[in-house]
């Protein structure tokens, strides 16, 4: 399995009215083979760490001309700062969620 963890910062105002783009750029990143989902965390302030997951970094780098454009188009005009790759890799340790966690 591999990973792309990103940081964004959101425009609070600006990504609560958009709802709708945020919601297309989620189906067209489930779309891509090879993606196995998200794992958005909280980080108060309008940031968010992302850990993207997938089978592997061919199938990750094989969906970036599909990705790429509609961050562009729909998630970049919702930031308040540009998003920051944090890191790429392969998964070494993960963890199973138990029904019910939150």
């Amino acid at each position: 399995m591999y990973a792309v963890v990103r940081l964004n910062t959101w425009d609070d105002a600006k990504r609560a009215a958009a709802a709708g783009d945020v919601a297309e750029f989620d189906r067209i990143h489930s779309e891509q083979p090879g993606f196995l989902g998200s794992l958005v965390v909280d980080l108060g302030r309008g940031r968010n760490a992302i850990v993207n997951l997938w089978v592997s970094e061919e199938q990750a780098t094989a969906a970036l001309p599909v990705v790429g454009p509609a961050v562009g188009r729909l998630l970049e005009p919702l930031m308040a700062e540009p998003s920051q790759l944090v890191g790429t890799g392969e998964v070494i340790q993960g963890a199973e969620l138990v029904d019910g966690a939150s």
